[in-house]
């Protein structure tokens, strides 16, 4: 004799035969190489970027953010409710049973009797307990439920790479705003320094004076200068403090809770950082990896509208017991098998009109997720095209600043002596602040284009 399959047991096994949903197809062709050129034998291992800048204090700092951050803890909150939708989505895939325990009193309050209570003037109450076990499942005929738990899967991993991103922009900021600040800082050494020799040229411009060999348009030249410098002095200051507030914000912590000093600008140093192939780069970003799950996710809803338009079939079944004494309570057994079947016939276009929303969705977010890979694609090519006009750039502007250097001293030399006007010590005075503050920010540029590249390669994230 053939076994018999029961009906609900065959609807468990067709629930249980579906398949994840594959992988969307962006139809977008990654270019062979990038554009830039990149170097080659420089370090791929991308894992915990930021140590790869020599800073033991960067490092610190990223890892207080890791901690103190409440972006990064609002996105893992996020990440548990996803998991927990999964739970709630997953629910229906099998039967729910609930069970009952009730007890019911009713009295008659006046009269002689009421049959329908089963009530007279002797007996006015009456008492009937019952207790029961019932079990319902929907048979997922159409995928519908299937499809509801593959949306909230993918919308949890969706959820993770959303967590991985928000991390990298954090990591990648902090850093910014620490080499920010750290280059603030320089600036304000330089202009201290410059502040000095300018008070240094004014001593002598003055020494000249009552001595008769400078004019009191030069003194007065060389006191505007030192003004100017002074006033410099608070304005890095001031952008440097704003620097070190807006990187305590990053860690979740206040201004007084950083470090009272920090470290040279000149410690700093930025690896060579090796970009891969463009191609790699669709499963090392998670911005990417949660445009993927999004569509996935808005896909399986396009099925779970297209399913409610079809007919539910329902199975339920139920064993209880009752009786008019709580003794005799599960002395009169009884069981319940009920089926029933569910279509929609009029909805005034709602459900075909969730169907179009959904559909709707999915595309907007397959042009989300296409976006998500030129961007990505975008970052990379702007990083290493900023390393390399930043490369060409400090090579020559190290030239500008030496032969800067050179010309005040000169000029400043010569003026001491005579044969050299005020004016020439001015203008080489500008131009060797000029280039400090211009190496400063070069370096500042190139330690940040750094950043960047790392960010735009995804930071060392790989797929789950």
């Amino acid at each position: 004799m053939k076994p018999q399959l029961s009906l609900l047991t065959l609807c468990l096994l067709l629930s249980a035969c579906g398949t994840p949903a594959p992988r969307p197809d962006s139809a977008i062709v990654a270019p062979p190489s990038w554009q830039s050129p990149s170097v080659q034998n420089a370090t791929r291992d991308n894992q915990q970027w930021w140590t790869h800048f020599a800073s033991p204090q960067l490092a610190g700092l990223i890892e207080q953010a890791q901690v103190g951050s409440h972006d990064l803890a609002a996105a893992i909150a996020r990440v548990r409710q996803a998991r927990a939708a999964t739970v709630v989505a997953g629910g229906s895939q099998l039967p729910e049973i609930t069970a009952g325990l009730n007890a019911n009193r009713q009295k008659l309050l006046r009269g002689s009797g009421y049959s329908q209570l089963d009530a007279d003037s002797s007996n006015k109450a009456v008492d009937y307990f019952d207790a029961n076990l019932s079990a319902s499942y929907e048979i997922d005929f159409w995928g519908g439920q299937s499809a509801t738990r593959e949306s909230a899967r993918q919308s949890l991993r969706a959820s993770q790479f959303d967590q991985a991103t928000v991390e990298l922009t954090l990591l990648s900021d902090v850093a910014n705003r620490y080499t920010q600040a750290l280059s603030l800082q320089e600036q304000n050494r330089i202009a201290g320094l410059n502040l000095a020799n300018a008070e240094n040229v004014l001593q002598l411009v003055q020494t000249r004076f009552n001595a008769g060999s400078a004019t009191a348009l030069e003194l007065a030249q060389q006191k505007s200068l030192v003004a100017a410098q002074q006033r410099q002095l608070p304005t890095v200051q001031q952008q440097a403090q704003d620097a070190r507030i807006a990187l305590a914000a990053l860690l979740g912590r206040s201004i007084q809770d950083l470090p009272a000093s920090l470290e040279t600008f000149d410690q700093l140093q930025w690896p060579q950082i090796a970009a891969g192939v463009p191609s790699d780069l669709l499963t090392r970003r998670p911005d990417i990896a949660r445009a993927e799950a999004q569509l996935a996710a808005a896909k399986a809803d396009v099925a779970v509208a297209r399913a409610a338009m079809l007919p539910k079939v329902t199975l339920s079944a139920q064993l209880g017991s009752g009786s008019n004494q709580f003794d005799d309570l599960l002395r009169s057994p009884f069981y319940n098998l009920t089926a029933g079947l569910l279509a929609p016939v009029f909805n005034n276009g709602r459900l075909a009109a969730e169907r179009d929303k959904a559909t709707a969705r999915q595309e907007e977010l397959l042009e989300t997720y296409r976006g998500a890979i030129i961007n990505g694609f975008a970052d990379v090519e702007k990083a290493l095209n900023s390393i390399r006009g930043l490369d060409e750039q400090r090579q020559w502007q190290s030239e500008e600043l030496n032969q800067a250097q050179t010309a005040f001293n000169i000029s400043q030399s010569r003026y001491q002596a005579g044969a050299e006007d005020l004016l020439t010590v001015l203008e080489t005075q500008r131009t060797l602040y000029a280039a400090q503050d211009l190496n400063v920010q070069l370096r500042l540029a190139r330690m940040q284009a750094s950043i960047a590249l790392y960010k735009a390669l995804g930071g060392g994230w790989q797929t789950l």
